[in-house]
């Protein structure tokens, strides 16, 4: 049965969808059935795995919204060799429409018990916002997964993030936990992002995880090609760290 993930962290711009992308590209790499699910408007996701979002037929949208099922609306990305249940701007609509429904914050982990089955893991893109989008994405997981780069401004937005993740733990989803803290976009030349990285070390132990994803060009280029980065450029140090941050997550889950 799978494990599932977010992927998530309300401050934009901190490499949560190349996160979710590489890992999804990364675990495939490494035998294990992935599906990831695209839970941003944006489609970005749905994107970088090479799925044309102005395309879809179906995508979460009409599954959230029960118009539709996700075995149905689920493709395959050729370039990353996973699942990928898409998304589109339809999906900013949803906020609003879920609303009025039973069960609004249940609604994804309802459709993803169909498909638990076939997955040894499932990745959730979440978007970069405390919304009702990324509330059904946590009541769905059993962990959360939380790239940051080491920044002052970081800290400051991590805090809310954990008290959000005690509060769906304590009310809504009892078995969701930080998975761990992924430090991303590091430039080792910066004495801050040396200074936050020890600061992380120190107040969240082993809750950090050891790789270390650096600023990688190919790893910002590869998305405009609509394919994952680990596979764009297999020997660039980014692609190189989010392979070795796969074979790390698995290590630390089969230790459990």
């Amino acid at each position: 049965m799978a494990k599932i993930f977010c992927i998530a962290n309300q401050k934009g711009g901190v490499g949560k969808t190349t996160t979710a992308v590489n890992l999804a590209a990364g675990l495939a790499n490494l035998k294990k059935r992935v599906l990831l699910v695209d839970l941003d408007p944006q489609g970005n996701a749905t994107m970088g795995a090479g799925i044309n979002k102005g395309e879809l037929k179906s995508s979460v949208y009409e599954v959230l919204l029960g118009m539709g099922n996700l075995k149905d609306a689920r493709t395959h990305s050729e370039t990353g060799h996973f699942d990928v249940l898409p998304s589109n701007r339809e999906l900013a609509g949803a906020e609003v429409e879920m609303v009025e429904l039973d069960q609004r914050e249940q609604r994804l982990k309802i459709a993803l018990s169909s498909v638990r089955d076939e997955y040894d893991f499932i990745l959730i893109d979440c978007p970069p916002a405390l919304s009702m989008l990324t509330l059904n994405g946590l009541c769905a997981a059993h962990g959360v997964i939380i790239p940051m780069q080491c920044e002052y401004y970081a800290l400051e937005g991590l805090s809310d993030l954990v008290n959000t993740i005690k509060i769906v733990h304590a009310k809504m989803n009892p078995d969701l936990q930080v998975i761990g803290l992924l430090r991303v976009m590091f430039d080792p030349r910066m004495m801050l992002s040396q200074q936050v990285s020890t600061q992380l070390e120190k107040h969240f132990g082993d809750k950090v995880f050891k790789t270390i994803i650096p600023r990688n060009v190919r790893l910002a280029e590869a998305p405009s090609y609509g394919v994952p980065g680990v596979i764009f450029d297999a020997g660039a140090k980014g692609a190189q760290a989010y392979v070795a941050f796969g074979k790390e997550l698995v290590a630390r889950l089969e230790k459990q």
